[in-house]
């Protein structure tokens, strides 16, 4: 069980690692599109190697809407996945508690028995 907790704090701490790459890569790419905000504010079109400044930029903000959706839904997953480990391991645990005090309450019962005898 130490194990498991173990593990998913790992696993936790790899998540948190990845959405820290996640968030200095987004600020790269709002920084890219602040530039191209500024290109776009300038009344004339400026056209690099064939490719419209502004079609980078759309293609940009699709990318960024893209991986928001997939951060958002592997981040779902990654809470029930854990819920339901926690909730077993928590059922497991009302199991063995529930056992002790069966036993325990077995040798009190012998217990008070021989001292009555």
């Amino acid at each position: 069980m130490d194990q498991k907790l173990e593990r998913l704090s790992d696993n936790v701490n790899d998540i948190k690692t990845l959405i820290n790459t996640f968030n200095s890569t987004l600020e790269n790419i709002e920084k890219r599109l602040s530039r191209l905000e500024k290109m776009d504010s300038i009344e004339h079109r400026v056209s690099v190697n064939q490719i419209d400044l502004s079609d980078i930029k759309e293609s940009l903000e699709r990318i960024e809407g893209m991986q928001k959706a997939e951060v958002i839904n592997i981040l779902k997953e990654i809470e029930q996945t854990r819920e339901s480990e926690n909730s077993e391991q928590i059922k497991y645990i009302n199991r063995r508690l529930d056992s002790h005090l069966v036993k325990l309450a077995k040798a009190e019962e012998a217990i008070m028995i021989l001292k009555t005898e």
